[in-house]
């Protein structure tokens, strides 16, 4: 006999995101917190979700809260299932709505003389920018949240159209004590043995780092940092020295620190990444005139 029709799934999305929170912060507490609602409320509304799937998925613990293994296993899934629900969205209404395109960029990079041509061009469309953190691009073209990223590589690729725009060279930044201060110019042999910070990105690392350096050997490890004010910070207490590029000190570099030319290296890309495929004709306008009308910096060229 064949198989009986499967009941409709029933699934909500706000139960998911509430579990999704809790998973993060493993206390319920917090995760209240984080979304704005009170402990009781945040527990209601994880029973019910678990009553929905049929499974426990949390279990309270003295040391705070603790995925049983249903919830181990849905909690990739929750993930996926909510970033499909976003895109879901946004795709709609960029269908609904053809004429608006947000572009992102990255810091120290200057996107308006693309986005003016854009909007002097298209006087009709809805042309917004957003900034966003130095390893945010991809998650944001994906979900949608932009449509056109000015930054820099690396940053993995795939699913995404990459335009590289220009070069940077790389710089080095130091302490005003520090032995190299003053240099003209410095090799990756003049700091072998000086740590430099390292970041949660092994691709970030890799080649912001020089790791591994040309004779085969490890960079140096310095302390893990995620925003570049806590670099800065590391820099100029003497802690660590980094590798930048050189766009990115123009009028925000510290008084308590210098940079100085790295040679040898090849220099940091400035790119537009775009969805693979994208079909909007606002993205494929504004990638001509982002490459006809954005160059670094004259500071930043050698």
């Amino acid at each position: 006999m064949p198989d009986s029709p499967q009941p409709p799934v029933n699934l909500d999305l706000r139960l998911v995101r509430c579990f999704t929170v809790v998973a993060e912060h493993r206390h319920f507490g917090r995760a209240a917190e984080a979304l704005h609602t009170t402990q009781p409320s945040l527990s209601r509304q994880i029973r019910r979700l678990e009553q929905q799937l049929g499974a426990r998925l949390l279990d309270r613990t003295t040391r705070g809260t603790e995925l049983t293994e249903a919830g181990e296993v849905f909690l990739p899934l929750a993930r996926t299932l909510l970033r499909s629900a976003a895109q879901a969205m946004a795709r709609t209404r960029a269908a609904a709505q053809p004429a608006r395109i947000t572009v992102g960029y990255t810091m120290n990079l200057i996107v308006t003389p693309a986005v003016r041509e854009l909007r002097r061009r298209h006087p009709d469309a809805d042309v917004r920018t957003l900034h966003l953190a130095w390893n945010e691009p991809r998650e944001a073209l994906l979900d949608h949240r932009v449509d056109a990223v000015v930054t820099r590589l690396p940053f993995p690729t795939d699913r995404l159209h990459v335009t590289v725009l220009y070069d940077e060279p790389r710089v080095l930044v130091v302490p005003l004590g520090h032995r190299l201060a003053g240099k003209e110019s410095v090799t990756v042999d003049d700091i072998a043995g000086e740590p430099l910070p390292r970041a949660p990105d092994p691709a970030w690392n890799a080649f912001w780092r020089i790791d591994p350096r040309p004779d085969g050997s490890a960079a140096p490890d310095g302390p893990l940092v995620e925003t570049v004010e806590d670099k800065a910070e590391l820099v100029a207490a003497g802690q660590a020295i980094t590798i930048i590029p050189a766009g990115e000190h123009t009028g925000r570099l510290r008084p308590d620190v210098t940079t100085i030319p790295l040679e040898g290296v090849e220099p940091s890309q400035v790119v537009l990444a775009t969805r693979a495929g994208d079909r909007n004709r606002l993205v494929a306008a504004f990638r001509k005139f982002a490459e006809a009308h954005l160059r670094p910096h004259p500071a930043t060229t050698r």
